[in-house]
């Protein structure tokens, strides 16, 4: 079994839509959902499985969940899936909204921490799942790292109390390196910060923008976490992820905020990209704009099916602790229909046939057997995730401890690009909205 541990954000490749067009399709949605079948979760002629997620078709998630779509069809003939793609925005600015709604999904892809699942999970809008899970053995399946982001308290604190989701892939942040720019330019990949450091000076030497960036999205913040978590240690996370207890102007996160904003000062990080989305700073990648990018495993897949050039991947050049979890949690709403019909789907996508092709298509397996990952980028991906696990390095995510942090971390990492907040400002702004939300927990 291939261990693992997905945003905030994670962030998982993320498909935006208008939020416009997501209200006209919500109408829709409960319009179809009033004439819908009864509650019960056995299939049957006319039966309808409605599943969400926001992962691309082409990415490893998405090529694996459309596998798994096509066997639950074949095991429950008569029953259809119905799947609505969603983006990431999509759901996490609505989820609350439309769970509380008749058009309730059956089952759904939503991100994992206190202020997203954990909150809905406070708030009664999602199924506890925890005799399902002992049913069906998917406990004996994830390692209590991944777990974590499985569970929650009934203060809505994630890592202990019953199950409300359950993550069928693992995630973390990782350097993605354009092998043919760095030839080009006679540049050496990075595997230590300080060759790093050089890697981003030489780049711009030769007018080159080292960095792809987003920051309208999580891009932006997620490098700046990562700086501070090569100052931090395993105390320091659990006091900000899991305790709501967090120094913004201690030695980590002020060399985070004065580093970030430097990069931006040198033209590391372009502020041109103030405004762009994830997408945006993938694309850039894709198309050589930028040697480097530093985001989830979630685009492994899709740079592999994409990239024209060379690449290759790994952890944060000296990092012991990366940004990254368990992935994004298939939850059952409270309103959903077809509970059980959606337990069938769930373990679907945890048996060997969809954990091995999510393996091979780029994705980080729970379940799956080693011998079948036949793909050496892959294996070496899921390589740095076990290695990631085993030493206690997964640090979970920015934006996770407290509810609207995600928004929070946005905006003020834009001010901090384009100069309207110096680091002391902003980190002035990170800690009154972290103490405002922990307060509250």
């Amino acid at each position: 079994m291939l261990s693992i541990r997905s945003s905030t954000t994670r962030p998982r490749l993320r498909r935006v839509r208008a939020l416009a067009a997501f209200g006209l399709a919500l109408a829709c949605s409960v319009a179809l959902t009033s004439c819908g079948s009864g509650d019960s979760g056995s299939g049957g002629d006319g039966k309808t499985l409605r599943l969400w997620h926001y992962e691309a078709a082409n990415s490893a998630m998405g090529a694996a969940w459309n596998e798994a779509i096509k066997e639950f069809e074949a095991g429950h003939p008569g029953v259809k899936v119905k799947l609505e793609e969603k983006s990431f925005d999509q759901i996490q600015k609505t989820a609350s909204m439309v769970l509380g709604s008749d058009a309730a999904p059956d089952v759904m892809e939503y991100n994992k921490g206190d202020a997203t699942a954990g909150l809905l999970s406070k708030q009664g809008l999602l199924t506890d799942m925890s005799a399902e899970v002992g049913r069906r053995g998917w406990d004996k399946l994830l390692p209590p790292s991944v777990t974590t982001t499985s569970r929650y308290s009934p203060a809505g604190k994630m890592g202990s109390g019953k199950w409300y989701g359950v993550p069928n892939y693992g995630e973390y942040l990782m350097a993605y390196y354009n092998e043919d720019l760095f030839k080009k330019y006679g540049i050496k990949i990075p595997k230590t910060f300080d060759e790093l450091t050089t890697a981003l000076r030489e780049f711009k030497q030769h007018g080159v923008t080292p960095l792809a960036n987003s920051g309208a999205e999580y891009v932006a913040h997620q490098y700046l976490y990562q700086l501070a978590l090569t100052k931090a240690d395993r105390a320091w996370v659990d006091d900000y992820e899991l305790k709501g207890r967090a120094d913004f102007h201690d030695a980590a996160w002020t060399y985070a905020a004065e580093t970030f904003s430097d990069w931006v000062k040198k033209g590391y990080i372009s502020k041109n990209t103030t405004s762009a989305t994830a997408e945006n700073a993938g694309v850039s990648w894709l198309q050589q704009k930028s040697p480097i990018i530093f985001s989830g495993s979630w685009w492994f897949g899709r740079f592999q099916d994409e990239a024209k050039f060379g690449w290759s991947s790994g952890v944060f050049p000296g990092a012991s602790l990366t940004a990254g979890s368990g992935g994004n949690l298939w939850v059952v709403p409270a309103k959903s229909r077809n509970k059980q019909l959606a337990y069938d789907f769930i373990d679907i996508t945890m048996s060997k046939k969809i954990q091995n092709m999510l393996g091979n298509k780029g994705g980080v397996p729970v379940a799956a057997d080693a011998s079948a990952i036949k793909d050496p980028k892959s294996k070496e991906l899921i390589d740095h995730f076990n290695s990631l696990t085993k030493n206690d390095g997964l640090a979970y995510y920015p934006d996770w401890p407290v509810a609207g942090y995600y928004e929070t971390l946005v905006s003020q990492t834009q001010r901090l690009m384009t100069g309207s907040a110096t680091p002391d400002t902003y980190l002035d702004a990170l800690q009154a909205a972290y103490d405002k939300g922990a307060s509250k927990g």
